[in-house]
Parts: structure tokens; sequence; C-alpha cells
């Protein structure tokens, strides 16, 4: 509790709130929350200390102590990160005068008396989702808001004639309407406590097939979808047990998801894996924009895919002729049904990497079972260390690195030529660059895809090295044993325990040995959250299928901020990728921009597309947008700072932008999903013609949540 004993630290303006009938039940519910948030961390740091000093074992029991301590320290993270500010607010059932309280996590009291139920939890969907229209049998709602601990206004919606104790607190939508004009900061704001009924009902969606969340600037599309991931992990059993893949959230780009980085854990979950694209595989992190759209056009054709499936395939081919291995004993002939017998021996879908050592291990035991002339045991041993063989095997089914591959198809003519032949000569010579050229961000899913197809190779190395050391560690215990057992004399030693296979296998040091180490990206998820997908090509859509095969997808965007144009319906154009369960959901509403900013910006957008979703908006600030010229952005970015304590601006579309703290420089692509208190688009004439010109001319001006200055020569 504050040193005052009020949680409560209500402004002058609101004294009639500060009414001890009005908030002393709050009052009380706050002593005991802190009392048990006190209780609840000691345990829970007590219980993680003792699971972190157990032995885990091996195996399934490794694995449970394993979740056991990310749960706890899950845990403890929430329970640190909050402290009565777990409270979102409360709800009073018709008919009841016993309120229940709403928390970012559920808690408990030490006496087991439930203080605070998880906004996720059924019992809370009304704090959410409840309206004049359909009120879900509430009789009121009250909402906090918190700043450092203490609530410094709260507002109460009435749904019965007995639902609020005074008229005092009975200005829901004002107070609403005045949080969404808080200042920003480089981080999204905390908007749980203010989900509205429309957005909550998208969040608590079920989890089979696509939703798509399609809505304009300022409705709350990425709040939802950041909700919605942390309600999955919570409610759905296939997203939660899903035996680690858990939820995938996609963002546009680095900087945005920076600006969304710190929800989710706010939220009580930090599980999710966040990313962009880009980042999907490794060499995406250096990719550049592909210049030339034919040639984007190209590579994210489903055939170039197909032509890296064909290379593949053509080194799996068995040898056609009689190869011959000359051993200690005697030469080994290699005949060409043997060596395609060894090529089946990996299942159909197995990635060429990852069959390598299948294929190793079966062509082993056909030449092992061949030989006569000494044990089979040490006839193996030699084999298995045979250069010669090992090089034969090398050529006949080779390690391919997906990276080499795709860059060899730009620099190789007669390679596309082979293995992709409705290419047009034209075309062929398009795809062409330089030895050495970097990579676009069109090539990112291409090497995705061969990646998928071949295996990692790096993955195969790794297994190969621990495999390795697994032998060897296993050769040592068993000499150690035949040590311990010529050394006891009567054979009924603890010699006679260790020569149990399982007991020599408790021997072996599981953290001794090289990590495998994974790819936490690759997936499979249970479930995927894209942003701003009106934007992604067929080629990164398949991407994506590739990482969630269930087709599971909550996805974000609004067609009237595609660059490249969205004339089609999302079930239309997600059905050209695979995904034909498709669930439409709307979003109409903007919370963020002020009507006077959409006045200007709706123009700007219907020039080139007449039909745009334009969202209303909710609220004005009486601020007009105002015009400036290039010489004087200086000097207005220097006053508003001035006059703004607190609050970010962003220059959008200036080659030069000024360097000044609180003021970030975009181009408008750059900017999409972001936020901020002034925006100043400079010369939006010049971000050029068509569809692309006007969506990033609309995404700038739609940026602003306060105040908006166009900026001209």
């Amino acid at each position: 509790m504050t040193s005052s004993g009020s949680t409560f630290a209500l402004p002058e303006n609101l004294a009639a709130k500060a009414s001890p009938d009005l908030i002393a039940a709050d009052e009380e519910r706050f002593r005991e929350i802190d009392r048990a948030l006190t209780a609840n961390r000691d345990e829970v740091a007590r219980r993680l200390e003792a699971a972190r000093r157990a032995d885990g074992g091996e195996g399934q029991d490794a694995m449970d102590r394993d979740i056991a301590v990310h749960r706890l320290a899950s845990r403890q993270s929430i329970l640190g990160r909050f402290s009565l500010d777990l409270c979102l607010g409360r709800i009073v059932p018709e008919g009841s005068s016993e309120p229940l309280y709403i928390g970012r996590t559920g808690l408990v009291s030490p006496e087991g008396v439930r203080l605070l139920v998880d906004w996720r939890a059924p019992a809370a969907e009304p704090f959410f989702a409840a309206t004049h229209a359909n009120p879900m049998g509430l009789a009121s709602r009250r909402r906090f808001r918190w700043l450092g601990g203490r609530v410094v206004d709260y507002w109460d919606e009435l749904f019965s004639d007995a639902g609020a104790e005074s008229e005092a607190s009975l200005d829901d939508q004002s107070a609403f309407i005045r949080s969404l004009g808080q200042s920003r900061t480089h981080r999204m704001r905390d908007v749980l406590g203010t989900i509205q009924a429309d957005q909550d009902e998208i969040i608590r969606a079920g989890s089979d097939g696509a939703l798509v969340v399609d809505g304009g600037p300022g409705t709350g599309k990425t709040v939802v979808a950041l909700h919605r991931a942390a309600y999955l992990l919570y409610s759905d059993a296939r997203v939660k047990q899903s035996g680690g893949g858990g939820v995938l959230f996609v963002g546009p780009n680095d900087r945005y998801l920076s600006y969304v980085d710190d929800v989710l854990p706010s939220l009580g979950e930090d599980s999710v894996r966040i990313a962009t694209l880009r980042r999907l595989t490794p060499e995406g992190d250096d990719a550049v924009p592909e210049q030339d759209p034919r040639v984007a056009r190209l590579k994210g054709s489903a055939g170039i895919e197909s032509a890296i499936e064909r290379v593949v395939r053509h080194y799996e081919r068995p040898p056609e002729d009689v190869s011959v291995v000359p051993a200690s004993w005697a030469d080994i002939d290699i005949e060409p049904e043997e060596w395609a017998e060894a090529f089946e021996a990996a299942d159909d879908g197995t990635p060429h990497n990852d069959a390598c050592d299948i294929v190793w291990d079966e062509l082993l035991e056909i030449l092992t079972a061949k030989v006569t002339e000494m044990p089979p045991h040490l006839a193996r041993r030699e084999l298995e260390g045979h250069t010669g063989l090992r090089e034969m095997f090398d050529r006949a089914w080779p390690m391919l690195d997906p990276a080499r591959l795709v860059a060899a198809f730009w620099t190789s003519p007669e390679l596309l030529r082979r293995f992709a032949p409705w290419l047009s000569e034209d075309e062929v010579a398009a795809l062409q660059c330089p030895v050495g050229a970097a990579w676009t961000e069109s090539d990112v899913p291409l090497i995705d895809a061969a990646r998928d197809i071949m295996g990692d190779p790096a993955a195969t190395e790794r297994r190969r090295e621990r495999n390795a050391a697994l032998a060897a560690e296993r050769d040592r215990i068993e000499r150690v044993v035949e040590y311990l057992s010529d050394a006891d004399e009567d054979g009924e030693g603890s010699s006679l325990m260790l020569h149990a296979a399982d007991m020599q296998e408790r021997l072996v040091d599981e953290g001794a040995l090289p990590a495998l180490g994974a790819d936490a990206l690759a997936g499979p998820f249970a479930h995927v959250i894209v942003d701003e997908a009106q934007e992604l090509s067929d080629a990164e859509w398949r991407m994506l299928i590739r990482r969630c095969p269930s087709k599971s997808f909550t996805i974000v965007g609004d067609r009237a901020q595609a660059r490249h144009g969205f004339t089609r319906s999302w079930e239309q154009r997600l059905a050209d990728v695979g995904i034909s369960r498709v669930q439409v959901s709307g979003l109409t509403i903007n919370y963020r921009t002020p009507s006077e900013v959409m006045e200007e910006a709706a123009p700007a957008i219907r020039a080139a597309i007449p039909d745009a979703n334009v969202p209303a908006s909710v609220r004005s600030t009486g601020v007009p947008v105002e015009r400036a010229i290039v010489a004087d952005l200086p000097r207005i970015l220097e006053e508003w700072l001035a006059e703004h304590a607190d609050g970010v601006a962003c220059v959008i579309g200036a080659q030069e932008a000024p360097n000044l703290a609180r003021v970030a420089s975009l181009a408008p692509a750059d900017a999409k999903g972001l936020e901020f208190d002034f925006v100043a688009v400079v010369e939006p004439s010049s971000f050029g013609d068509g569809i692309a010109g006007a969506v990033d001319r609309y995404v700038a001006m739609t940026r602003a949540t306060e105040r908006l200055v166009i900026v001209e020569e």
C-alpha cells in the first residue's frame, strides 16, 4: 500500500469520487491484494529456488523440471512487474452485491480466497464485452486508471438502476476518450483496461482456421492481435499444450517489434515468439529490398520453389554403376540395386540432409551383411571409418546448402534453364546477378523453402558431432566397466550391475555432450499471428504455412494500406495460398486518430481506392491540421518539444530530419503500425503516384494521435 494508506490519488476536480461510500470496498480489496502479493511472491520464489536446485534426472523427468522452472519464473516475472495495478477493475452481477475484481493475472489469498480473476478467464469476459445493448448479466462495471501505482481516476458504467452508488462516477465515455489522448512513448501503451466490446469479441474467438481482423488505422488491430496471443495461450488447450509450438507473432519491421515488445509480458505471457519475416532465416538479417518488381514476382512464384526441389531430387539418384570399396579383408562391390535399397531407407518427406545419416546407416548395414571373413561388428567399425567409402557416399548423397543453391540459380543461367525450363531467356537473364551480391527480401522465402526441402546442414553437422561424442562416451564407459569386471574377482560386486545396458546409459553425462541447439523460429507452431498481412506475397505466405501446417492463423491487416493494391476479398486472397477456412471480422471505429486528422487523410486514400474502409473517429481534439514550409520544420518541432514534457514526435518522408530527442524520422512504409503524438509529413506529394503513393500518404497522416502538420516546399 502507499505511504498515505490509500491507493486512491484522485485530483481535486474528482474530489466527489473520493467519497468513502464509493471507494471503501475497493480500498479493502487493495489491502487484501497487497498482502496476497507479498505471500505469493515469497511462495513462488521459494518454489522456484527449490525447482532449480532439484535434480531434474533424464528424459521426461528433465523436461518436466524445465517446464516447472519456466512456469514459476514466468509467474515471478508478472508478480514482480506489477503491484496493486494488477487490478483492472470490477464487475457487479445483476442481483448481487458482491463485486468480482478482474486482474492481469489471477490471485488467491493465503487463505484461499479468490481476490482477482485472470482477464482471460470466462468469468472475466463481461468486463470487456458487456454493452448497454447486451449487459451480459451485469449491474455495473468499474474501470481503474493507474499511474505510479495509484488510482488517479475510475469510471463506472451502469447497466441497471441499482448498478452504481453515485452519479459522480458515471462518466464512462468521457473518461475513456480522455484515456485515448494520453501522451505516447516509444513503446505501445498498456490498454488492457480499456479493451472495447468489438475488440474483445475478436480476442476471444476460437483458433480453428484463419481469423482475419480487417480494420483501418487506429481501430486497435495490433492491440487485438497481441491480446489474442495471450488469450489463446491461456484458454486454448490445443495452443498451450502443443509440445513447445505455442504462438508465433510476426510483425512488419524491427522498429515495430521494439514498439510492441513490452505488451505481452504486461499481459502475463513471455512465451510468444516475436519476429519479422526477415528474422525467420539467418540470411534475412542483411537482406535488401528487391528493386525490380518483375524479379520479385518471378522469385516469389511457386515455380522457383519447385525448381529447387527438382535440383534436390537430382542429387538423390543412386549410382548406376558398380562401386568398389577396398577393405582390409577383400574388395567389396556395391551393386546399383544396393545403392537404390539404401537410398529408399529414408521416408518420403524427410529433408535431404536429415536423410543423409539414415541412408548412410542403411548402406553400412547392407555392406556389413555381405561380409563373411570377419565378425560383423568389426567389419562395420572398419567401414564406418573407411575414408574411401565415405567419400564415395558423399558424392552419391552430398550434403546440400540451401543458401548456396539459391545463389547458384542467380549466377548460373544453365542451372535455371535445366531445372526451370518454363522460364523465357529474357526471364532467365533478368534473374541473374553478380557472384556475392547481397541477398534481397525476395530471396528470403526461397532460402527458407530450400532449407525446408533440404534440412539445415549446420543442424546435421551438430547432430553428427553429438552422436560421435555419445559413441565415444559409451566406449569409455564400456572400457571402465570391463576394467572393473577384471578387478572384481568373484564377479558378484558392483561390476555385475554395471554390465546392464540401461545402467551404462545412466552413466552417460548428457551435459558434457555437444548441444544440438534448435531454431526457435522454425516451428511448427500451433498458431501464427501476422500483422500488416495485406503486404505479404505468396512466397511469404508459404513461409508462414510451413511453420503452421494446421493453418491456424490470426491475420491482421487493412486492404486500403496495401502498397501494391488489394482489389479482391480476403477469402479470395488467402485461397491463392491454400488457406480455405477463413472468417473475417471487421473493426470500423478509430480510437486513435482525431477526426480532424481523418478528414485530411480520407481523401488522400480515396483518390486511389474509392471504396477504402476509412474508420470513423470517436474523438476530436479541436486541433486542425496545419500547413507549413520545410524551412519552418525545425522551429515547429522545437516549440512542440518545449510545450510538451512528455510524448513523442515523428517526421515522415524527410530526406534529412532534425536530430532532436523524442523525434523519430521514418519512411512511410516503416511507420506502419506505429503512433505518435505529433507527426510532420514532409512533401507528401513526393511519395509517388498511384496506389503506392496514396497508401504512403494515408499511412503517414494517420500516425498522429494529437497534431498533424503537412510540410511542403
